[in-house]
């Protein structure tokens, strides 16, 4: 049996058997139905369940807040039905579980999940590395910088909801330049709730319903001024909710995009998140510099960000993002029949306004050459053959790759290990 790999994320349990070639099965863990094993004993010994062993009680839980995890009697419920049900696991044949970490996990956590891993779940093996680090193999590499936008979090890391900058150097994250900030993709989702109240204040939405605008209409501005141009002449668009009511969008998309580069925006004394990758990693000795500037990796859910609709063709993205920067869409592009009618829903947008917008990635990258040639941070290009949705799964595909090296070899965890040390094993052997 395959080793399952478990990355844990604020909005998504991403699990699944060891396929690198595969994504992975993706669960929502914002609203679940729990199965209550407590409850059910109860009805059943106090014998006013009528003989209904089926009773269930929906409970909205949030296992994970900020990347970590909170709810642990929510975490195993969730695990259990996912393993047991959803990957056919059976009682008494448990296989090995790796588990992406979040960077920076305090060690009463790291040593509380292991504990679950054996104790509850009666795993035969164990593993657990940081998703920054994971994120770097999914592209084969072991030296780089990680740009980790999540759900809760950003990381820079120097070696992937909450962000993080993480710098890793031959597998090993440097924890001293590595960073963690306390904005991720839920607080661009609430910055953009806010100003739809105020644009909109007679529409109430849904926060669910904000986050899927988030991810249509989320967008950079080619550069500050650009941004700030958007006060005096941003096209809106009218967009209809599943209710039936409809709001006007425009200047917000770019409001969300910009925060991440201008933190003033959320209200936070930071600096950008380029110019914080670039203080990082002047923080590392000379001889790993070029290593790291070299391999420059984004990942997250929110880098993903476009600025188009989720769905638009890649080939007709590429088209579209050639004219975005000469500036040269025409009316014959939009009526080209191998363009989706969506797609020249896209062009049209583009031809609305004189203000080209950009995705994240291309933001940043333009960004980063206005750094000095000494310190250019350069973004890795992702293997042909890797899916074209890596940066949202990279910690759960290099935790695929690796799972295929530590278990064979006997470089992780076993029942053994546990038996003889405990929880604290994991900082022996998972480091």
């Amino acid at each position: 049996m395959e080793a399952v790999i478990v990355d844990a994320g604020s909005k998504l349990l991403k699990i699944g058997f060891a396929s690198p070639d595969q994504d992975p099965a993706l669960v929502s863990i914002l609203t679940i139905l729990f199965i209550m094993p407590t409850k059910m004993k109860r009805v059943l010994e106090d014998g006013d369940g009528g003989g209904d062993v089926s009773m269930v009680e929906e409970v909205t839980a949030d296992p994970v807040v900020r990347g970590f995890i909170r709810d642990w009697d929510a975490m195993e419920d969730l695990l259990r039905h996912v393993l047991y049900i959803d990957l056919g696991w059976e009682v008494g044949d448990e296989g090995q579980i790796l588990f992406a970490e979040p960077l920076f996990t305090p060690k009463a956590i790291r040593e509380q999940l292991v504990q679950l891993m054996f104790e509850t779940f009666n795993v035969s093996g164990f593993y657990a590395s940081e998703q920054v680090v994971l994120s770097l193999y999914a592209v084969g590499r072991i030296s780089g910088c990680t740009v980790d936008i999540g759900h809760g979090k950003i990381v820079f890391n120097y070696y992937y909801d909450m962000s993080n900058i993480a710098l890793v150097c031959e597998g090993a994250v440097q924890h001293i330049a590595s960073k963690r900030f306390q904005i991720g993709g839920i607080d661009l989702t609430n910055l953009l709730a806010q100003k739809l109240k105020k644009s909109n204040p007679l529409v109430k939405i849904d926060i669910s319903e904000v986050e899927k605008l988030k991810e249509q209409y989320a967008c950079c501005a080619e550069d500050q001024t650009s941004f700030e141009e958007t006060e005096t002449k941003c096209p809106t668009e009218t967009h209809t909710l599943p209710d039936g009511q409809t709001i006007t969008i425009g200047r917000e998309g770019y409001i969300v995009g910009e925060a991440l580069f201008e933190p003033s925006t959320l209200g936070i004394e930071e600096y950008g998140i380029v110019e914080q990758l670039v203080h990082s990693i002047s923080s590392v000795s000379s001889e790993n510099l070029r290593q790291l500037l070299e391999n420059t990796m984004l990942c997250g859910g929110t880098t993903s960000m476009t600025g188009v609709e989720p769905d638009c063709q890649p080939q007709n993205l590429l088209i579209l993002r050639k004219a975005l920067h000469s500036f040269t869409v025409t009316a014959t592009m939009v009526s080209l029949p191998r363009v989706s009618l969506n797609d020249r829903y896209i062009a049209v947008r583009i031809l609305a306004t004189d203000l080209p917008f950009l995705g994240f990635e291309e933001r940043f990258q333009k960004e980063a050459n206005l750094c000095s040639s000494s310190i250019r941070p350069s973004l890795i290009k992702p293997p042909e053959y890797m899916p074209e949705n890596l940066s949202k799964n990279s910690a759960w595909m290099g935790g695929a790759i690796l799972a295929k090296v530590v278990f064979p070899q006997n470089q992780h965890v076993t029942r053994g290990d546990y038996d003889e040390t405990g929880p604290t094993i994991i900082h022996k052997k998972c480091f």
